[in-house]
């Protein structure tokens, strides 16, 4: 059953920059992908120098590029030593319209994040018959729009303080249902990003108050870097984010669990892998460049 849903993102749009390197346009731009350093996941092999160079420059539709995805997932779970099929992959579907995101679903996605809760909204009733989706919130989410959120999204990918969680935990106990969540991490300690500080005292007040909450499903983290136009740059941060998420996991805090680590862009998605992730959110990489609202 397709989960429709309603978020509200007023401050997301240096998330989108970080996407802003597409894989391929939708006019068939190329893009040169830096080689990849080497990092802990890797093997010895001659892969694991590099990743693909360049993309060839021809228009490709939706089925295409997720084709071509799913191949680089692929090559950089392997240099990593790692299972592809660990590695979900989520299509972000922010401005781009429904009959993209009908691409999307027929090409074989069933995983969808969203951000915007007007915006959305004006798409929900076109995909409604897409039974097996299931729709992640994925951006900012405001206490007075968690109730909604709840009702209408199958897992909220973005709690960033203990006051949020608690009013999505009223609300999917209104509902009777358990919701899955992650926990976002401001890994760079951006001013202008949302998510919780890594070393900072909310953190903990979160994961010690997850026993509590018992209509909210911890499932792990997810976090933005600072964007750069060098992928090799997220590399530090995404080592970071697994590293307390293993700091983390080792601590068994009831309620708490640390199976998902979702980080990782269409800009830096195969450094991410190479660096843990489970779940990458690729936007352009998918549908082409994104039209300005």
């Amino acid at each position: 059953m397709i989960a429709l849903g309603w978020a509200s993102e007023p401050s997301r749009d240096q998330p989108e920059r970080s996407e802003g390197s597409a894989l391929v346009s939708e006019a068939g731009v190329a893009h040169v992908i830096p080689s990849a350093a080497r990092g802990p996941w890797h093997q010895s092999s001659p892969e694991a120098a590099s990743v693909p160079s360049v993309v060839d420059a021809f228009p490709m539709d939706v089925s295409q590029h997720i084709a071509r995805i799913r191949e680089r997932i692929t090559a950089a779970a392997q240099r990593a030593g790692r299972d592809p099929n660990e590695i979900a992959l989520m299509a972000v579907t922010k401005t781009f319209a429904p009959e993209k995101i009908r691409e999307a679903y027929a090409a074989g996605l069933r995983l969808f994040g969203e951000n915007r809760v007007q915006e959305f909204a004006g798409k929900a009733g076109a995909l409604r018959d897409l039974r097996d989706a299931e729709w992640h919130m994925i951006g900012h989410l405001q206490t007075n729009k968690a109730a909604k959120a709840a009702e209408s999204f199958a897992a909220v990918d973005s709690v960033d303080s203990l006051r949020l969680a608690q009013k999505l935990n009223a609300s999917a106990q209104q509902l009777g249902k358990k919701l899955p969540v992650l926990i976002e991490i401001n890994v760079g300690v951006e001013a202008a990003k949302s998510g919780v500080n890594p070393e900072s005292k909310e953190l903990e007040e979160l994961l010690r108050g997850a026993a509590e909450l018992e209509h909210l499903d911890f499932r792990g983290l997810m976090t933005i870097p600072p964007f750069t136009e060098d992928p090799q740059q997220a590399r530090p941060y995404f080592q970071k984010l697994r590293q307390l998420s293993d700091e983390i996991a080792v601590r068994r805090l009831p309620g708490v669990g640390m199976s998902v680590l979702s980080m990782g862009m269409s800009h830096d998605f195969e450094v991410a892998i190479e660096e843990g992730s489970t779940c990458v959110r690729l936007g352009t990489a998918i549908f082409g460049e994104r039209r300005v609202l």
